[in-house]
């Protein structure tokens, strides 16, 4: 029979295979790739120095026990540490580590380390330290659950596919699952609570929550200590990453393409990626298409804004929570004027409780009014364009490329012209500003689009219903 590195290899895994953990396994030997045998001697490539470190703690004995049934008692292990994409190191080089002799079976001299890279130890981007103990925190937040994540309308199906996949992390058919909508709807309470539910029925899971920020900075804090593999190599040991505001990553090319790595090595092992972002894939600028196209692999489910039951069970469930007694009709009356989002709307019952204590006021009707119409206020301020131009495709039924088109057909370019009327009546943006934002105009169409709408309002019916609907869901 012709004995092989291969050969060898896979008559050792064949005996690991029985003595571990079948995870154990999937993690730390299956990525592990025969390269050369010679004599008694098994050449074995690894991904990282951190792997190698990790074999040799956890799994020396095992190791020595599997290659002397195949090679003898003078069998010797050589490891050849090979990381991918490493900067400005074409020439590898070799450097000699003796085992730290933690197992008895094996005498340092032993083990022979070709390093082909100048990252000899992984470091874990949230700077835990002592690289053999590594402890990866989640970062989560147990106070965002799905006890406290009511459920309605405007989230149900969000809701339910984190569950699914709370209950079986990377075994569903949402991987990734992508959770999108406006500020304050709830999307980082679901991230967590999906986290936080995982780690309750899988504590043997890595978890971790992290902001498209933060792991920008640390891509680039990677990127100037030329430990760019390592970070690399850090996420690839998550089995569920949750990845908040992914929208971030927008136009920063460098950090999308390490991530593209990392989602592809995570998606191909099983592990479960779950992503947040303000807009769905489709109105997402400056992410580029491969990423996009993996962004819909999974599911991409939408947050809306809650309708008027589910505000009203949201805060009577707040108010519940806090042990706090206000009468349906103030509640009823918070509930009906702030629509937005449900930070605005918890806020608002936070700031009437805080106003009625602090102020010796008993909680009436008239106080809600008052604290209900400064949120309004603030509210109406906060419109975007982005928002705008979302409502008005929306209604007009079409999506927002077409409403920032070039065409010239009638319907778009009265869609255009209210989204650049309603522009300039709810934000601070200058004409010049709006232009760019809504097809890249200039602030002569935009001033142009506003005379037009404002003589349409007085001469057309329809157009005048048009602009009535449309104040309605921006007041």
């Amino acid at each position: 029979m012709n004995v092989t590195a291969t050969s060898v290899w896979n008559n050792c895994l064949a005996f690991i295979q029985d003595n571990i953990q079948p995870q154990a396994f999937k993690t730390w030997f299956e990525p592990i790739k025969p390269v050369k045998l010679s004599e008694n001697s098994l050449s074995i490539q690894v991904p990282s120095k951190f792997f190698y470190e990790w074999l040799e703690e956890h799994y020396v004995k095992l190791l020595k026990v599997s290659l002397t049934k195949e090679l003898g008692e003078n069998a010797k292990l050589i490891y050849i540490i090979k990381m991918e994409n490493t900067y400005g190191n074409k020439e590898p080089f070799t450097e000699r580590i003796p085992s730290s002799n933690r197992s008895q079976q094996v005498a340092p001299q032993e083990l022979e380390v070709a390093i082909k890279s100048k990252n000899p130890e992984l470091k874990n981007p949230f700077v835990i330290p002592g690289i053999r103990n590594i402890k990866i925190e989640s970062q989560l937040n147990p106070n965002y659950s799905f006890d406290n994540f009511l459920e309605g309308d405007s989230n149900r199906l969000a809701r339910s596919a984190g569950m699914a996949v709370a209950n079986k992390p990377g075994g569903t058919s949402f991987n990734p699952l992508l959770v999108f909508g406006g500020v304050g709807l709830g999307k980082t309470h679901l991230a967590h609570a999906i986290g936080v539910d995982i780690k309750d029925k899988y504590p043997e899971r890595t978890v971790l929550y992290i902001s498209a920020e933060k792991f920008t900075q640390q891509y680039i804090e990677s990127v100037k200590k030329n430990t760019r593999n390592d970070f690399i190599h850090f996420y690839q040991l998550i089995d569920v990453l949750i990845i908040d505001d992914v929208q971030f990553l927008s136009g920063k090319s460098g950090t999308q393409d390490v991530f593209f790595h990392i989602f592809n090595h995570l998606h191909q092992n099983g592990k479960q990626v779950i992503l947040t972002s303000d807009k769905a894939p489709v109105d997402m600028q400056d992410i580029e298409q491969r990423l996009l196209s993996r962004f819909k692999w999974g599911l991409s489910a939408e947050l809306q804004t809650p309708d008027y039951e589910t505000r009203v069970s949201i805060l009577k469930n707040k108010l519940f929570r806090d042990g706090v007694e206000i009468p349906d009709d103030i509640v009823d009356h918070v509930a009906r004027n702030i629509k937005t989002n449900i930070r605005e709307l918890e806020g608002a019952i936070i700031s009437l409780i805080a106003q009625s204590s602090f102020n010796k006021k008993e909680v009436t009707l008239e106080l809600a009014q008052q604290v209900v119409e400064k949120f309004v206020k603030n509210t109406k301020r906060e419109v975007s364009i982005d928002y705008i131009q979302k409502v008005v495709s929306d209604y007009f039924e079409m999506d927002v490329a077409t409403l920032q088109s070039k065409t010239r057909k009638r319907h778009i370019v009265q869609a255009r012209q209210l989204a650049m009327f309603f522009a300039k009546k709810f934000t601070k943006a200058s004409l010049a500003s709006i232009g760019s934002q809504i097809g890249k105009r200039d602030h002569a169409t935009v001033l142009h689009a506003c005379k037009t709408v404002d003589n349409l309002a007085e001469t057309d019916k329809q157009f005048k219903k048009y602009i009535d609907d449309l104040s309605k869901k921006f007041s």
